[in-house]
This record gives structure tokens, C-alpha cells and sequence, in this order.
């Protein structure tokens, strides 16, 4: 396992709190309900809704945008590789997510992250819409 170094804790710290407002309405407030047609389909049966985009007082990023993928009962999306750094959190339902070297499980309230350059996919386990609120990490 490899030591955290005091710079990666302080640029750990200032992204969890910079992050952490932003989700808080998603995790502990009430889901928006989307219709069938809001946002972009990116594969059938899941759509990305722009939720909003912020300046990044974190010194790698410029800013900070996000958006809630919502999948249907069932849905997946495809393994893709991400263009950004993420942090994801699960508002509604549940999901298994692939990464290349691992499977997991995640539940409401659940977070996890994707980095650059690896790839991710995302299936919609439930019987409930599943959305997922993304935070994109945007390059200074």
C-alpha cells in the first residue's frame, strides 16, 4: 500500500470539502424526479442531466461540474473510459459498478470515485430509477 504524503492529505482534505456542500442536498434531501426525456441519452435507458458548474478552489482544477446520470430499471452503461477525475455518490437505487481490475456494489448514500484515463461501467440494479450524481473534476 502506498503512504500518503502530506501534500496528497491537504489536497485530499480541500477536495472532500469543497466537494462535500454539493452533495449534501443529494444524499440527505429529497431526489429530483426526471421525465423520460430530460437530459442527454448517452445509452438506452440512461440520461446525464446538467445539475450546474462552479469555480474549483482546489489548485489541479479549474471547476467543478454536475450532473446526475439517470438509469432506468435495468440500464447499464457501457465501459467507457473517463475523459475526467470523478466523484460519484448514489442518490437513488442501487447499482454494480466494473471497473478493470474490480466489481462492487453500492447502495443509496454510497460514494466512490473514477479517474482519468480508467475505465467504468454502470448497471442499474434495482427496480427503481437509479441516479447517480457526478461530480467532474475540470483540469485547471
Amino acid at each position: 500500500m502506498n503512504k500518503m504524503n502530506r501534500r496528497s492529505a491537504i489536497a485530499l482534505g480541500v477536495t472532500a470539502a469543497t466537494i462535500a456542500p454539493l452533495f449534501a442536498t443529494a444524499t440527505f434531501g429529497k431526489t429530483k424526479k426526471y421525465g423520460p426525456k430530460e437530459g442527454k441519452e448517452i445509452a438506452p435507458g440512461v440520461r446525464v442531466v446538467e445539475v450546474g458548474t462552479g469555480n474549483s478552489d482546489i489548485p489541479a482544477y479549474k471547476s467543478i461540474s454536475i450532473v446526475d446520470a439517470v438509469f432506468q430499471p435495468g440500464a447499464s452503461a457501457p465501459a467507457t473510459v473517463m475523459d475526467n477525475d470523478m466523484v460519484c455518490t448514489i442518490t437513488a437505487g442501487a447499482f454494480t459498478i466494473k471497473k478493470a481490475d474490480k466489481e462492487f456494489k453500492l447502495k443509496v448514500g454510497d460514494v466512490y470515485t473514477c479517474s482519468k484515463g480508467k475505465t467504468d461501467e454502470a448497471t442499474n440494479t434495482s427496480k427503481e430509477v437509479g441516479i447517480h450524481r457526478i461530480a467532474i473534476l475540470i483540469p485547471a
